[in-house]
């Protein structure tokens, strides 16, 4: 099996999720030439209001939504893994699954949930961000971890870095002021979870949020994330 090489792998709980916690820094980093990879955790296939809403239409409807959002800011591949939307559990299959697809597109930077959230949080995104960390150390780094891995040429892989987003304990901030129209497009991808919103009032909600992120920088607009260096320092800028 080929492994590839990228910049940066964003491991989300559901879609729409990252068009929320990162879409900004995405579109940044493409324009700087970078190679991102999404990979959408559960199939979304409980998200939404509409009692009329089968289950089987909405997954459709939201990776559809999801490619759109992804292709908007400049990401050409995103990988599904349709896990049922709260059914999302730390098992070894899932942990594999994650430390297969680090091999393989052996990314310098992951970005993803915080799992640390206290109180209300979706199970997913804490269950996403926890198998993350357990499979960026140690087991895709270790060649014992899943010797099979090994023999179809998927070789240890230690990334340099992973970001938090929806982190209490904030330490880093990347500038989203001239990717803020690019993170809104994206966002507005994902009409089955925002189509209710009026366009000046989802623009106006969203560029609060990433004002008070940027407080305290000398940008106006900022994705806030808690990072954590894992293998040295490495700048995506």
């Amino acid at each position: 099996m080929n492994s590839k090489r990228t910049h940066a792998m964003v491991i989300t709980p559901h879609p729409d999720d990252a068009e929320y916690g990162v879409a900004g820094t995405v579109a940044r980093w493409i324009n700087n030439g970078k190679e991102i990879v999404y990979v959408v955790c559960t199939n979304g296939d409980k998200g939404t209001s509409d009692a009329n809403m089968k289950p089987g239409k909405l997954i459709k409807i939201r990776e559809e939504e999801q490619i759109a959002a992804a292709k908007s800011v400049g990401v050409k591949e995103v990988v599904f893994l349709r896990y049922p939307d709260q059914g999302l559990e730390d098992t070894p299959e899932f942990r594999k699954e994650l430390v297969r697809l680090i091999r393989m597109y052996r990314p310098e930077t992951i970005v993803t949930a915080n799992p640390y959230q206290r109180y209300i949080y979706h199970r997913d995104h804490r269950i996403t961000g926890q198998v993350t960390l357990d499979a960026v150390f140690p087991c895709a780094r270790d060649h014992l971890s899943y010797p099979d891995l090994m023999k179809e040429g998927l070789h240890p892989h230690k990334i340099r870095e992973i970001l938090f987003w929806a982190s209490e304990d904030v330490n880093y901030r990347f500038d989203i002021t001239k990717t803020f129209h690019l993170k809104l497009a994206a966002l507005r991808c994902h009409k089955s979870q925002v189509g209710h919103f009026p366009p000046k009032e989802l623009e106006e909600w969203l560029k609060k949020r990433h004002k008070i992120m940027a407080e305290g920088e000398d940008f106006q607009l900022a994705e806030a994330f808690h990072r954590v260096e894992v293998g040295g320092d490495i700048v995506l800028d």
